[in-house]
């Protein structure tokens, strides 16, 4: 690090070096802190705006905190760079998200500062409370700080959360921080993003309390003091919007200016002195520091690298269209044929392709927020009325509703589309997102018809396929592009459970299924082999995998997700049933967690690229590398 221009900061590798600075250089820290970040993460890319919001309030936290004896929970993790920066990971910040560099998000395993991993959302108060109880159990005086924010609040675990902490007896020493920047990927939806709007400053109130507290106590066994707490709420009803948190049990402080780094100590070290659950309102701005961030949140929300004095380009010229896109582009064309069509989103717009749709089609656009069980169950609701919805949703994210999918959608065979995005291995935002299970958790669901195309076109096939399926059915592929195959503008579907034989050979025959298709298919082409893109995991195309195995001398099913329970065990079920007999080799995502990487080093390193599929069907079956055997077939 440059120490003529991070005097400061060059001297922070931990918590620790932070204290040693008095009070009044916290500002200062924070602008280097602030603009390291700009200037690293617009070198590499990453998550950007909500690490800038949060720059003064993470560098009060590890002030005024003992940590890591003191817990600190992120939420949600993106928030978090700033922190990685402070607590050892100043040096190596550049290798975010890159192969064996520092991970997106709060890992437990990479830093003790790290108290609870955070990859997708709303788990903090769950995990801090837990901490709290724990802690409080065996009278351990640490103190726990859970920091929810960037729309992390819009979900219903955390008020789960909320709801017990504040029945509690004896009550918890738990302090909430809500960072309120009215974002999430996109802006916040909801009534408690209003709510938290019309909120406003209670330091009085606050005053009053603590006040009353010394005089009488905060006994739940004093009549006198019941009394004046109950008394102390109705006053602040008259004078803030809403209760909610005060009703749930929590002492709410707030709000505050989160970037006014003076006021926040000061708030900050009161709540120190305080017991029980506590909720520090703070307001703050994503992007705050960089001007074209404070302007643009949601495309500054995570960056590729960029210019810091230009700011994000947009790149000129045709590019291969992301399956994200040909989704976005379906649903809109899909929604002009068929006025029953209804979208859904938990929270992810941008990332689920549904911009456009929400622009064309407002009153059909419904943005839940980080609630995918809502999610799905309002589409239950839909389709009961005759409504045709799709929801769009992340394959990692889709596991958080999954007894929504079963009992609500499947057990009542509703016309629900899921079209699932980031199927797969995802890449660099590592273990958290990878879409490594739905092909096993979706397809072991009676009622559900489970797609997933090899390119581009066929994803749009398939979408229409299973819009018109009458009953729940699933369209799932990975992040990024395809192999650029046209897409054409018709909205035809494709026979139901009917798969596509693309190269006849001899000897083996590869079942491929989704975005492993064209590996394989080169696979086939170089050893001579057949290959099948099977576009359907339930139902299996029965006929042409049992032709296959009683045509050929074995079989290799190859699927990007894991091999325990996948389309790979729906295959070998099938022969089992059967009664054929026949070598199977099944190929895809290893029993093993899959670290931050590119797409393709992920894929080659679970051997599902086309060098890994040579050398795993060579290894079983090592004639086929002979060029006379070869050359015969």
């Amino acid at each position: 690090m440059d120490a003529a221009r991070y005097p400061r900061l060059s001297r922070i590798a931990f918590p620790a070096d932070l204290r040693a600075f008095p009070e009044a250089e916290l500002p200062a820290i924070a602008d280097e802190l602030r603009a390291y970040l700009v200037e690293t993460v617009s070198q590499v890319g990453g998550h950007f705006g909500a690490g800038l919001g949060v720059i003064e309030l993470t560098v009060a936290l590890h002030y005024l905190y003992d940590t890591p004896v003191d817990r600190l929970v992120w939420d949600v993790g993106h928030q978090c760079y700033p922190h990685k920066i402070l607590t050892g990971r100043r040096d190596t910040i550049h290798t975010v998200k890159r192969k064996g560099g520092v991970a997106p998000f709060p890992r437990r395993e990479e830093s003790d500062y790290d108290s609870f991993g955070v990859g997708h959302s709303s788990t903090s108060i769950s995990a801090a409370l837990g901490m709290a109880v724990a802690l409080q159990a065996k009278g351990d005086p640490r103190r726990v700080v859970a920091v929810i924010g960037d729309g992390a609040m819009t979900a219903g675990m955390a008020f789960e959360a909320l709801n017990h902490a504040g029945g509690m007896d004896p009550e918890p020493n738990l302090l909430v921080i809500l960072n309120d920047n009215r974002m999430s990927i996109s802006e916040n939806v909801g009534g408690l993003t209003k709510m938290l709007g019309r909120m406003m400053s209670s330091q009085a109130m606050n005053a009053v309390r603590e006040g009353g507290k010394k005089l009488l106590g905060d006994k739940r066994n004093n009549p006198t003091a019941r009394f004046v707490r109950r008394w102390e709420e109705h006053w602040k009803g008259m004078l803030v919007p809403s209760t909610l948190f005060e009703e749930m049990g929590f002492h709410y402080s707030g709000p505050i200016d989160g970037h006014d780094m003076p006021a926040l100590v000061k708030a900050l070290k009161v709540q120190q002195a305080l017991k029980g659950p506590q909720l520090l309102h703070v307001i703050t701005t994503k992007g705050k520091g960089y001007q074209r961030a404070e302007g643009d949140q949601i495309e500054y929300h995570a960056v590729s690298p960029f210019d810091p004095a230009i700011g994000i380009v947009k790149k000129d010229g045709p590019a291969k269209p992301t399956y994200t896109q040909v989704f976005g582009d379906w649903l809109c064309d899909m929604a002009a044929a068929d006025e029953r069509l209804l979208g859904i989103t938990p929270a992810m717009r941008e990332g689920s392709g549904l911009v456009r749709f929400s622009k064309e089609f407002p009153a059909r656009y419904f943005d839940t927020a980080i609630a995918e069980q809502h999610a799905v169950t309002l589409a239950a609701g839909m389709a009961c009325e005759g409504a045709k919805p799709v929801v769009a949703i992340y394959s990692s994210f889709l596991q958080r509703a999954y007894d929504q999918l079963i009992h609500d959608v499947a057990l009542q065979d509703l016309d629900v589309l899921f079209a699932i995005d980031r199927g797969g291995v995802v890449g660099p935002d590592g273990a958290t997102h990878a879409g490594s299970f739905d092909l096993s958790y979706l397809r072991c669901i009676p009622n559900m018809l489970v797609m997933a195309p090899a390119d581009e076109n066929e994803c749009r096939q398939l979408l229409s396929t299973g819009f018109r399926h009458p009953g729940p059915a699933a369209v799932r592929y990975p992040r990024g592009s395809g192999p650029g195959v046209p897409v054409q503008p018709s909205l035809d579907g494709l026979p139901v459970g009917k798969a596509q034989l693309r190269r006849r050979g001899a000897g083996i025959a590869l079942l491929a299924f989704g975005a492993i298709v064209p590996a394989a298919d080169a696979v086939a082409m170089e050893l001579g082999l057949s290959c099948a893109n099977m576009r359907f995991v339930k139902p299996l195309d029965r006929d042409l995998v049992l032709e296959l195995a009683r045509s050929h001398d074995g079989l290799v099913t190859l699927e990007d997700n894991a091999v325990m329970g996948g389309a790979g065990s729906a295959v070998a079920e099938l022969l089992q049933a059967e009664g054929v007999d026949v070598p199977l080799l099944q190929l895809g995502l290893p029993d093993a967690w899959l670290e931050h990487a590119s797409r393709e080093d992920l894929l080659a390193q679970a051997g599902l690229d086309v060098a890994g599929i040579r050398a795993a069907v060579l290894a079983r079956w090592p004639q086929l590398g002979t060029p006379t055997v070869r050359a015969a077939i």
